[in-house]
């Protein structure tokens, strides 16, 4: 039972999950004190952020629409913080490191009758020929 544990403990995937948990809740942290901490009090320049006191009565019931509203507004300050300093920059690194990399191939050449086939097939359906399998196979 204990080898087994262990196995299970140390293969990749449960290490990298574990390392990844670790790491997301530390950069939420971070994500959350730069909206609370910063961008918020910025909105606070144009009128006042904080709706908490907002609330309607319905006969004996108190809807705090106000704590959703604040909520609400958090939630979308997050998602374009994220989107503004993760999202995009990541995505503009990957576009510039695709861009020097060549297409993958999906087809090659006949070796008999010089026709386009499938980088996969193993005969040409133009003449029937078997054709070589890749070496990296």
């Amino acid at each position: 039972m204990i080898q087994g544990f262990r196995e299970f403990i140390l293969r990749g995937n449960v290490v990298e999950l574990a390392v990844a948990v670790v790491i997301g809740a530390s950069f939420g942290a971070v994500v959350t004190s730069f909206v609370s901490d910063i961008l918020t009090p910025l909105l606070g320049m144009a009128g006042s952020p904080n709706f908490e006191d907002l609330v309607v009565t319905i006969g004996a019931a108190e809807v705090r629409y106000g704590l959703f509203l604040n909520a609400l507004l958090s939630f979308l300050m997050v998602a374009a913080a994220i989107y503004a300093f993760v999202v995009r920059p990541i995505n503009a690194l990957e576009a510039r490191r695709q861009a020097g990399a060549e297409p993958t191939p999906t087809t090659k050449t006949c070796t008999e009758c010089t026709s386009e086939i499938p980088i996969a097939a193993r005969r040409c359906p133009m003449c029937t020929q078997p054709q070589p399998i890749p070496s990296d196979r």
